[in-house]
């Protein structure tokens, strides 16, 4: 959401590097490569925090944590209380509902406009700073009116009535506390807490505020790693089965080896081996093989046939409508199918490691299309020269 004070935010040189940017892309791989821990492989670790259906599993909820005594003396009684049980709810780390409600208002308590009436400068409303003003800056997800009765509430929209009195009222924090969970929810937070947090307001100066103060009001070690650690490390679908599991040995060795590479770092313009971009890490997980495809993903694209959604497979690739100005025409940004919904991926210098995440999530670009490079002539020619 929008907050009533703004800061610059950090830098972000995005997904993949372009034509233009390989070369220094390399060059700064190898550099960065050498100083970055890698973050080693582990077996399916049943303690880390479960993530939705379609996704991946590897336990059965999420864990709240203790409150400090710091947010017992700091947070006001009445936040402190739904926080907690909304966060046990709707499976969100209600320290984290409680950096956002700190961040964006302290808690009801700041004097500016649109806290307890009206709205902000970009029509955000309310302790939990939600967009409630159709044609402003911040839109509208709250949904109709940001007073409005339970029948009035239109369909779309996080707006709801969570204390049950026949109201939803954005300035209520029983009301809107609640529906800012569910936007983190639908977002991705089951996946991955940072993004669902960045998507909530988009700065990653915003993420690191809210993680702060989310630390602060946690009794002892917090981390909002967990469901990256389950991205990087877990081997099940939601469903139990084996992820990754292709339709043959050779496809079967691409998915494997770009599994491998999880839990190392996203570099840009890296291809390897300490540290990828999205496109590197797809171009070496086929060069595994024998097989040689483009170094780009805009030039990715065009190699091999489309393959409609729906009937996309592990090792096709994804791409992504992410495009930038001086960039070539094309997606910006690429994933590798591992099935059921999810691609491993490098997504981008402050988006963790390469790990394992749903590839058609509301916090995501759009889908530009699927590929399979494996049935490209060319990729054919190199395997037949094989045999």
């Amino acid at each position: 959401m929008l907050r009533l004070f703004t800061r610059m935010p950090s830098s972000d040189n995005g997904s993949c590097a372009t034509r233009l940017a390989v070369g220094v892309g390399l060059l700064v791989a190898g550099v960065v490569g050498i100083a970055v821990i890698v973050i080693p492989l582990a077996t399916v670790n049943q303690s880390v925090a479960n993530l939705a259906a379609g996704g991946l599993r590897c336990t059965s909820e999420t864990e709240q944590v203790a409150a400090s005594g710091y947010a017992e003396d700091s947070i006001p009684e009445n936040y402190l209380e739904i926080y907690q049980e909304v966060g046990e709810e709707k499976g969100i780390p209600w320290n984290v509902l409680a950096g956002i409600g700190q961040v964006e208002s302290h808690h009801g308590r700041w004097d500016g406009p649109g806290i307890t009436e009206g709205h902000n400068d970009w029509g955000a409303a309310g302790p939990m700073q939600f967009g409630a003003l159709d044609g402003s800056a911040a839109g509208n997800s709250w949904g109709g009116e940001p007073i409005m009765p339970v029948e009035d509430r239109p369909e779309e929209g996080y707006g709801q009535d969570g204390n049950g009195d026949g109201i939803v009222n954005v300035y209520d924090p029983a009301d809107a506390i609640p529906a800012a969970a569910d936007y983190l929810l639908a977002h991705g937070a089951e996946n991955d807490l940072r993004q669902a947090i960045y998507a909530y307001n988009h700065a990653w100066w915003y993420v690191e505020d809210v993680l702060e103060w989310a630390e602060k009001y946690a009794d002892g070690e917090y981390t909002a790693g967990a469901s990256i650690a389950t991205a990087v490390n877990c081997t099940l679908t939601a469903e139990g089965g084996i992820i990754g599991t292709a339709p043959d040995d050779l496809i079967q060795a691409v998915v494997n080896w770009a599994l491998a590479q999880r839990g190392k770092p996203y570099v840009w313009g890296g291809t390897g081996p300490n540290g990828f971009d999205c496109s590197g890490l797809v171009m070496r997980a086929y060069e595994s093989i024998g097989v040689t495809i483009p170094r780009v993903s805009q030039d990715q694209w065009n190699y091999g046939p489309r393959v409609p959604k729906g009937q996309e497979q592990p090792g096709d690739l994804v791409f992504f409508d992410v495009q930038r100005a001086g960039e070539p025409p094309g997606p910006g940004h690429v994933g590798m199918v591992i099935g059921d919904g999810l691609m491993v991926e490098a997504w981008c210098t402050n988006c963790g490691p390469i790990a394992v995440r749903e590839y058609d999530s509301p916090n995501r670009s759009p889908i530009m299309g699927f590929t399979r490079p494996l049935e490209a002539p060319e990729a054919k020619a190199q395997l037949e020269s094989r045999e």
